[in-house]
């Protein structure tokens, strides 16, 4: 078995090499403008002449849009000469045939400043993307309408799904590619599709041909995989330029060249994804890759004369519940990891936008290897403000019927949030406790089998304890006595897998509970995906909630200046739980586990003098004696971990 597996592999590599080293014969006009590849002398080719990019990642969607062309100016200062971005589509369809292509989700808008700027563009719409993104960019709905563990491959409805939103999304870029006028060089197919077990060959064949119909000749078409033969063997796709990525801490940068050389025979050299920092999880230290190892590193590749994007150049922020998670079953403990709100990923340009030590040591290097860089803008760290602390009122307790803005949902069984078309957020669970139920002298073991992502018990509105997803059918011991009625359970959806093989990762409540041995039953289903809050305003705030509860305070903006300042959110004393400000939901904060503390608030969500701001939390499980938030001029974060 092993030696056919090697000989399928050996010819396969070898008819991506055939076909990818040479022309395909077909005719391109030059009189328009073309990005090609010149195999003879290992060079990417513009307008017939010798191209090579550094480019750096922004993700759009992790950004507020007046600050898009301030953070693309600051890169190409820097000298960077493209910019690659992410297409999400759950951003763009969050629910089936409704699209969005508004606000932080203008994508064309995007596309225009960078062109705007004289800066080239990577595109790569995935459709799976992971970007440390809930369900890695995929809309949650796709778990209803494509089959388990078919996501990715050649199942004919998944194929539908990313057909239909091809067809919206691909005219909306094609103005924006290189051989119509624009600036899109390159397109990525799938994402690091290497590193899924699916290894679907007839898959990614119809995806290339999905994208080659769309963009023909006028951008040239890439994949990405990680620095290893078996990433090469299922990520690379045959007439498709085949790049690697990999971070700062490789010792032997031409060891990662040598996979695509395995693949392809000649070709320009390029790292998709050069990590110059490092992805955060919630309970972990952040990871700090240091800017000496970015840039020797990145000495080796340009003396190579490779082409590179740093991953990322500028993070952002995973407002809403936009963050996603990891799962690695083969760690003790680590079997499920959800993502911080912060996007930092110790960058360049750190998470509101101002330059590191990093950004100006890259700038140097460019510099000195003739990468023209702009003295016209010349970064620096932008004031923050410090407006000082806050108390919080108690506003309404999450059990209030004034809280239920939807209709909830009866059922004998308990539903999956994605059944009921929640996307994030929280479900309540709730049952009436039958005498028989209750019919008990000694404790009695609570076995809920599936807990995506944490269940919170709640007897009569008692809060009695809370288990995570990794202690999820493992009975809890509870005392019941005859007077009690109700039995709460709410759970937390606290990001969708983004990457891997467990990526089919439904939340909710969707298995039998039991109360010994009795299946508990009928559910009534109370949704909170909290994704609009100008019901907020129509709730005056009380003495006291009973937990989980919104709290609510109310401020003008001091300093007496006419625009706000970014700002930080400080909610130190809270435990865990969710913050608005003017009606944006600014993130997940969980001080209890760090390493985050603070909440990144930008200018642009803040209402200058003399207008009223509103801050609205809703806290999960304890808050300070003091009812007391800030904001404050400075990020706050646990000690951080060099990873190198």
């Amino acid at each position: 078995m092993a030696a056919t597996t090697s000989l399928t592999v050996a010819v396969f590599l070898y008819f991506i090499t055939v076909v990818a080293g040479i022309t395909t014969g077909l005719t391109i006009d030059t009189s328009k403008p073309t990005f090609t590849i010149d195999y003879d002398r290992n060079e990417f080719l513009k307008d017939g002449q010798v191209f090579r990019y550094v480019s750096g990642s922004l993700h759009y969607f992790r950004v507020p849009k007046p600050y898009w062309k301030d953070r693309i100016q600051k890169m190409k200062a820097a000298g960077l000469n493209a910019i690659s971005t992410y297409v999400e589509w759950s951003l763009h369809e969050p629910y089936p045939g409704i699209y969005n292509f508004d606000d932080i989700a203008d994508l064309e808008y995007f596309l225009q400043l960078v062109k705007d700027e004289g800066m080239y563009l990577l595109l790569r719409p995935g459709p799976y993307i992971c970007a440390e993104r809930d369900f890695g960019g995929f809309p949650f709905w796709l778990l209803n309408v494509v089959p388990k563990k078919r996501l990715r491959t050649d199942d004919p409805s998944y194929k539908y799904y990313v057909s239909k939103w091809f067809s919206v999304l691909m005219p909306k870029i094609d103005r924006f590619l290189y051989g119509n006028g624009g600036n899109i060089i390159m397109v990525q197919v799938e994402n690091e599709y290497g590193s899924y077990n699916a290894c679907d060959q007839k898959y990614m064949l119809w995806l290339r041909d999905l994208f080659k119909s769309y963009v023909g000749y006028k951008a040239l078409l890439y994949t990405t995989d990680g620095c290893g033969y078996s990433y090469f063997t299922c990520g690379a796709i045959p007439d498709v330029y085949a790049t690697v990525d990999f971070g700062a801490s490789t010792k032997d940068v031409s060891q990662c060249f040598k996979y695509m050389r395995t693949t392809q025979r000649r070709g320009p050299l390029v790292n998709s994804e050069y990590y110059a920092g490092w992805l955060s999880h919630w309970r972990e230290p952040s990871p700090v890759v240091s800017s000496y190892e970015v840039v020797e590193t990145m000495k080796a590749m340009l003396a190579l004369n490779a082409s590179i994007n740093f991953y990322m150049f500028h993070g952002g922020t995973n407002f809403g519940f936009t963050s996603g998670a990891n799962k690695y079953e083969s760690i003790k403990n680590r079997d499920y990891l959800p993502q911080l709100t912060s996007y930092d990923y110790n960058a360049p340009l750190d998470e509101a936008g101002d330059p590191t030590e990093k950004y100006f040591k890259i700038k140097k290097l460019l510099e000195e290897t003739n990468f023209s860089v702009s003295n016209e803008i010349s970064p620096v760290p932008a004031p923050k403000g410090n407006y000082g602390t806050f108390t919080m009122q108690p506003l309404v307790s999450l059990f209030e019927k004034s809280t239920q803005r939807i209709k909830p949902v009866e059922s004998d069984v308990p539903l999956g949030f994605e059944i009921m078309g929640i996307s994030s957020g929280f479900v309540m669970y709730e049952t009436i406790l039958t005498n028989d139920q209750k019919n008990v002298t000694a404790p009695v073991n609570l076995t809920i089998s599936t807990i995506r992502d944490q269940a919170t018990i709640f007897l009569d509105q008692v809060q009695i304890c809370v288990i995570p997803r990794k202690y999820e059918n493992t009975p809890i011991s509870l005392n019941i006595n005859s007077t009690v009625q109700k039995l709460s359970i709410l759970i937390e959806n606290q990001g969708r897998i983004n990457y891997g093989n467990f990526m089919d990762d439904k939340k909710g409540i969707f298995e039998p509970v039991l109360l010994g041995n009795h299946v508990l039953g009928p559910w009534k289903m109370i949704a909170y995906p909290l994704n609009e809050t100008s019901w907020f305003s129509t709730i005056e705030p009380q003495k006291n909630s009973v937990l989980p509860a919104f709290y609510k305070t109310q401020f003008t903006l001091t300093g007496g200046l006419t625009n706000p300042l970014d700002t930080y959110l400080d909610v130190t004393g809270w435990k865990k739980g969710v913050a608005f400000v003017n009606g944006i939901n600014v993130g997940r904060y969980w001080p209890s586990a760090g390493p985050q503390i603070t909440l990144y608030v930008p200018a642009t969500f803040l209402i200058p003098q003399p207008g009223l701001n509103t801050i609205v939390m809703l806290e999960l499980e304890g808050v300070p004696e003091s009812l007391s938030i800030s904001l404050t001029d400075k990020p706050l974060f646990f000690a951080p971990i060099n990873i190198l």
